[in-house]
């Protein structure tokens, strides 16, 4: 949860940005935090590093951008509340200097840095009789999130109606169960840790998600394989046992996480990865077709940007000689923001380049413009990636990562099954 700071406390972590749970984090285990509106960050793991550090050209379109290290610290405010700091590594910002942190400031997060230093925004003045009425509103919200929360996370699949007012994507906050569930299993690993350590060091990336209104997202497992080849014995067991099980081992992906809003209800739709581990090749497909339909219509404008992404993807990774992508995600990303539809007995003008009337039958006399429609699709996670240019690795493959291409290759089909299926 996030504190409400008062003027003392402003003063205290005046040299840090208080990180929040990143709220469109839809799968894998590592905490993901928001440190503004176009930057995340998540726990720094070695492997992962340096593979950003040494990140081919090629494939840089494919990764989010890397953005530098910071520290984090685990902090309580005199009322015991928990919290995340992130602190120029070091003291020193010249890796921050260039990221916008402008967003970070709220009633109850009031520091930014500004010209390397850090500073008390001007514009705010808060009385004492504010502070303490924040919080008592703080605490009563909190409560109640918490036993919501509770509810949230024994569901595999849920539907969260969005509140009418204000803007769709404000009303993410706070109500994805994922994100909440990896932000308080970090909180309590390193209040577990504090008495030891307290200083930990966090990757900086871009945020993919920061061009959409109401991001839609998918996260795909990617490969016929898992385990990294450091894995224990009983690691390895287990991501083979996971894999048998799944769509892992018979078409080299399975869904890890999904996010989608249904313009027709007015909901957001949920899936975690334990359902994804469920579902056969058949479940996959529907999941798949499930993602690209807003509740109302399929969003078939979509599909050849998508297929031409992971086409380009597919063709750059069969030449990465020793990558191996081991437990990595593939991510696909749409704005789920509802386009504007025409009534088809509109002014000529207002037709000009229609496409094909909604799937949805009850549109009625209308017909739909698509909006200037872009799709994302990144690779992320490389935790357990191992490449013969690291050094250090006992083990060193050849040629390309066949089960990661394999995994894509089935996705590509998929797709186009949906969509020529989906025009017949």
């Amino acid at each position: 949860m996030s504190p409400a700071f008062g003027a003392m406390e402003v003063e205290h972590y005046s040299k840090g940005v208080l990180l929040e749970p990143f709220v469109h984090q839809v799968g894998g285990h590592s905490c993901v935090l928001r440190f503004n509106d176009t930057t995340i960050c998540k726990p720094l793991i070695q492997r992962e590093h340096q593979f950003y550090e040494t990140l081919p050209t090629e494939m840089r379109k494919f990764t989010p951008q890397y953005e530098g290290v910071v520290s984090v610290s685990f902090e309580e405010d005199e009322d015991g509340n928990l919290c995340l700091i992130a602190y120029p590594l070091n003291g020193d910002h010249d890796n921050l200097e260039n990221l916008d942190n402008s967003d970070c400031e709220t009633k109850s997060k009031l520091l930014r840095w500004t010209n390397k230093k850090a500073v008390l925004l001007e514009n705010e003045k808060i009385s004492k009789e504010w502070i303490w009425q924040h919080r008592k509103e703080e605490k009563m919200k909190s409560h109640k999130l918490e036993e919501e929360f509770e509810w949230l996370k024994k569901s595999e699949v849920l539907y969260y109606t969005v509140e009418k007012k204000g803007n769709v994507s404000s009303q993410f906050k706070h109500h994805n169960p994922w994100s909440m569930k990896c932000h308080q299993q970090q909180l309590q690993r390193m209040k577990e840790n504090a008495k030891h350590r307290n200083q930990y060091k966090f990757i900086l990336l871009e945020n993919l998600t920061s061009r959409y209104e109401v991001p839609c997202v998918l996260d795909l497992k990617m490969g016929t394989r898992q385990h990294g080849d450091d894995a224990s014995e009983e690691k390895k067991a287990n991501q083979i046992r996971k894999c048998q099980q799944s769509t892992s081992a018979v078409i080299g992906v399975r869904v890890c996480g999904m996010q989608v809003y249904q313009a027709g209800t007015g909901q957001l739709m949920f899936m975690n990865k334990y359902h994804g581990r469920k579902l056969s090749v058949q479940g996959f497909k529907e999941a798949l077709y499930q993602f690209f339909h807003n509740g109302k219509y399929l969003r078939r404008e979509l599909f050849e940007s998508v297929i031409k992404k992971l086409t380009e993807l597919k063709s750059v990774l069969e030449k990465q000689e020793s990558y191996r992508f081991y437990s990595s995600s593939l991510l696909i990303i749409y704005d789920g923001k509802e386009r504007q539809e025409v009534a088809v007995d509109s002014d000529p003008e207002d037709l000009e380049d229609l496409s094909e009337e909604s799937s949805d039958e009850s549109a009625g006399a209308y017909a739909y413009k698509p909006t200037a429609s872009t799709v994302d699709v990144r690779m992320i996670d490389f935790a357990h990636t191992t490449c013969k240019y690291y050094g250090e690795d006992s083990v060193v493959h050849e040629g390309q990562d066949t089960g990661y291409v394999f995994g894509l290759q089935n996705l590509i089909d998929i797709i186009k099954e949906i969509r020529d299926e989906s025009s017949e």
